[in-house]
């Protein structure tokens, strides 16, 4: 059986131009949302050869980081309320933060309809 994609012709945006930092502004480490926004914004989406980033399921304008805390706060947006990728999409943003970012951020991913 042949599965129909649920968003078959998605609104694909250009790329933003990347920030190129000549030295590094955070001398103590410090953690923004863009260092966080850069480690997240390539992954695929899960049913389309695009970037979270070019369908605009995720911006650096939903990405909250507390430093005093310790958190790192994405929100996303699926494409489609009704998306059944969601989870894997929020799994991925997930594990990729775990991977980059030291161990003692607490991580929170939430997906906005």
């Amino acid at each position: 059986m042949t599965l129909g994609l649920i968003n078959a012709n998605p609104v694909v945006h250009a790329k933003k131009e990347r920030v190129t930092r000549a030295e590094h502004p955070h001398s103590d480490n410090a953690v923004d949302p863009l260092d966080v926004f850069d480690s997240v914004r390539d992954i695929r989406d899960p049913e389309h050869p695009y970037s979270l980033e070019q369908l605009s399921v995720l911006s650096e304008e939903s990405i909250i980081v507390d430093e005093k805390l310790g958190r790192i706060q994405i929100n996303f947006t699926p494409t489609v309320q009704h998306c059944s990728m969601a989870t894997v999409i929020g799994l991925c943003l997930r594990v990729k933060l775990m991977q980059s970012f030291p161990p003692h951020f607490k991580v929170s991913v939430w997906f906005l309809l």
